[in-house]
């Protein structure tokens, strides 16, 4: 299981001494329990889908972190979110490409019926499952709204 990878990782990070790597498998790992107690409790155990659910919820907020220390002229801390982002996304699966995200998008509509923006919302339900952990939501999003504007 990736909860286990990561667990290992930790050690190994311990013992090489490498304190970034440490601090950010520690805090996913936090993250990861946290998730855990509140889904189900002390017996709960997170599958591999919820540990990448949480693994995109920190890579989002890193983000959003560099951002916001970008706007405010924050080098440095902007050179600490983006050593720990890149952590981060070594967990991830690989990226999928615009192209296949614009043609499950596509496929997507068709199957709704979908000719509206007010449609979105039903082509997201169709589309999250088949491209979690793959995409960016925000990228999909994007992506949706401009095929329905295009479809109005």
């Amino acid at each position: 299981m990736l909860k286990q990878q990561l667990k290992d990782e930790l050690k190994e990070s311990m013992l090489s001494r490498d304190t970034e790597k440490t601090s950010v498998l520690r805090m996913l790992l936090s993250a990861i329990g946290y998730f855990e107690i509140q889904k189900g409790g002390a017996g709960y155990e997170a599958t591999d889908g919820d540990v990448l659910t949480v693994i995109q919820r920190e890579v989002k907020q890193h983000k959003d972190s560099i951002e916001q220390f970008k706007r405010g002229n924050r080098e440095d801390l902007v050179a600490k979110e983006t050593k720990e982002l890149a952590i981060l996304q070594k967990y991830l699966p690989a990226q999928m490409p615009e192209e296949e995200i614009r043609r499950l998008v596509t496929e997507a509509i068709a199957q709704t019926g979908a000719a509206a923006s007010s449609d979105m919302g039903k082509v997201m339900g169709i589309l999250m499952p088949k491209v979690k952990g793959k995409a960016d939501g925000g990228l999909v999003s994007q992506i949706v709204k401009e095929e329905l504007v295009k479809k109005q």
